[in-house]
């Protein structure tokens, strides 16, 4: 029987792009569906965006699929045990997922937002916020983020537009990218 050495154990799996822009009042995230295990494309139309909270935030993630949902619904009870602040539910969760052996294998990375900010949070305990409005992860998330800060000053696109075109682009550019995209949206507060 044939086995194909680029499939195996230890092999990383190379896929995603996900953006999340924030403009005129709106956040918009958005992700490409492809997944990709060494030079092959496993599947075109993987979800890796959702809401969560019932609905009041957005997140995305880029890395191993059981670890980024382990890792969305771990923010969630954080959310629930810290009275529904984002913010300090975003920080608990990046350091138990730093100093927690339970946690500190989860490879993935995700970004998260709520009507007034957006987060990038990473297994070695960054709780960054975005400060143009922008944030990309995945293999092809600085090709998103590069035309979406591009877009963003030199076109009149709304967050959806921007997000939809930055991944567009990504995925003309990147292998690991393709253009089935998932866009989800937020309304900011008035």
């Amino acid at each position: 029987m044939f086995q194909d050495p680029q499939l195996g154990p230890g092999v990383p799996i190379r896929s995603t792009t996900v953006l999340c822009v924030r403009r005129d009042g709106k956040v918009v995230l958005g992700a490409d569906g492809q997944v990709s295990m060494g030079n092959t494309i496993v599947k075109g139309s993987a979800t890796k965006v959702r809401t969560l909270a019932k609905g009041k935030l957005l997140a995305g993630f880029a890395g191993s699929a059981a670890d980024g949902l382990t890792l969305c619904d771990l923010l969630e009870a954080k959310l629930e045990s810290v009275g529904g602040n984002f913010t300090r539910a975003c920080v608990e969760l990046a350091k138990d997922w730093r100093l927690d052996r339970r946690y500190r294998r989860l490879e993935a990375l995700l970004i998260v937002a709520d009507k007034e900010r957006s987060l990038l949070l990473s297994g070695t305990g960054d709780v960054i916020e975005a400060e143009d409005g922008i944030l990309a992860i995945g293999s092809g998330g600085n090709y998103a983020l590069s035309a979406a800060r591009a877009l963003l000053r030199h076109s009149e696109l709304d967050a959806r537009g921007l997000v939809e075109s930055s991944l567009a682009i990504a995925g003309e550019i990147c292998v690991f990218t393709n253009n089935n995209r998932t866009i989800l949206e937020l309304e900011a507060p008035q």
